[in-house]
């Protein structure tokens, strides 16, 4: 008898061996898999896992009601997840969650972006750091390391976590590329042409050398000359956003969205930036075309036909 317990385990390690999966999924996999199987046992519904079938899972999803649309999702799809694999193993017969019809609507949440102005007043904010801080003490130190975070976001639209992961390899100063790793396993490279941009990295791989070396080679380092996290740098674009009074919430996914919305601005193609971005499908990245009012505005002010008409009543 193959208990849910077992199963779980047994998925975690096909996870975790076979299919390599990043800390991250396992971390949400782990979260969503102990409060469905909490769900189980509080109820004291049968633990045989072939006894699982979907007048349990109704209920269970009736409990998972109360969360936001996206979260609902993730631990509908960690339970899909995970019976397809038992299905798939010959542990149950069929996957009970295919026999559900569910559908959840997610409200569209217009990403934010900042202008080229709140982009540059941020750049300005970190350069004029460095340039006001005694080089002898750590404080330079940590406004170079801040500069090289801001850069490396603003140049690559890499995800929180794909910038604090970058390794010392990833980053290539003589060709001018960093190669980002994205989610599920996939990796891209994105060429640096800033050659201000690549100065800082220059220097900021100079400064934190041995650094760099002591923390396993991570290229982002904090105070305490560990891997800088993803909450770090949340905290320091937040931080900078009220030194520079913007009036927007920057967090690193905002320079995420400004990277795209402003390649998209000047005309770039959106399958180019599908690919910068690392999406999976075209579809995500199309929200982009939907972002800029302004933009739209200027369009349509100097671009459309009817403009070519002085025709108007009197």
């Amino acid at each position: 008898m193959l208990t849910l317990k077992q199963a779980i385990a047994e998925f975690f390690n096909h996870c975790l061996y076979e299919k390599n999966l990043s800390s991250k999924t396992i971390k949400f996999y782990t979260i969503d898999l102990q409060q469905f199987r909490s769900y189980m046992e509080a109820n004291a519904f049968p633990i045989e896992i072939k006894l699982v079938d979907k007048t349990y899972l109704k209920g269970y999803l009736k409990v998972l009601a109360c969360w936001k649309p996206k979260t609902i999702k993730r631990k509908i799809a960690t339970l899909k997840a995970l019976f397809n694999y038992l299905e798939y193993e010959d542990h149950i017969p069929v996957n009970p969650m295919r026999k559900i019809k569910i559908k959840i609507k997610e409200p569209l949440m217009l990403p934010k972006a900042m202008t080229s102005e709140e982009s540059s007043a941020i750049l300005d904010h970190v350069y004029t750091a460095i340039k006001t801080t005694d080089k002898s003490k750590y404080q330079y130190l940590e406004a170079v390391r801040n500069a090289a975070v801001i850069e490396l976001l603003f140049a690559t639209g890499a995800r929180v976590s794909e910038i604090a992961d970058l390794k010392l390899n990833a980053l290539n100063l003589e060709a001018g590329t960093v190669t980002i790793y994205g989610k599920g396993g996939k990796q891209r490279m994105i060429q640096i042409c800033n050659k201000d941009t690549l100065a800082t990295l220059s220097v900021y791989c100079e400064l934190f050398k041995n650094k760099i070396e002591a923390a396993d080679s991570f290229l982002l380092i904090n105070r305490l000359d560990k891997k800088l996290s993803d909450q770090s740098i949340r905290f320091l674009t937040k931080s900078l956003a009220v030194s520079t009074k913007s009036s927007k919430k920057v967090t690193p996914h905002v320079f995420r969205h400004t990277f795209a919305t402003l390649l998209l601005e000047n005309d770039v193609d959106i399958k180019y930036i599908q690919a910068l971005l690392g999406h999976s499908s075209i579809m995500t990245t199309q929200i982009y075309t939907q972002v800029n009012l302004e933009k739209q505005k200027q369009i349509l002010t100097e671009k459309h036909p009817r403009m070519g008409y002085s025709m108007a009543l009197e």
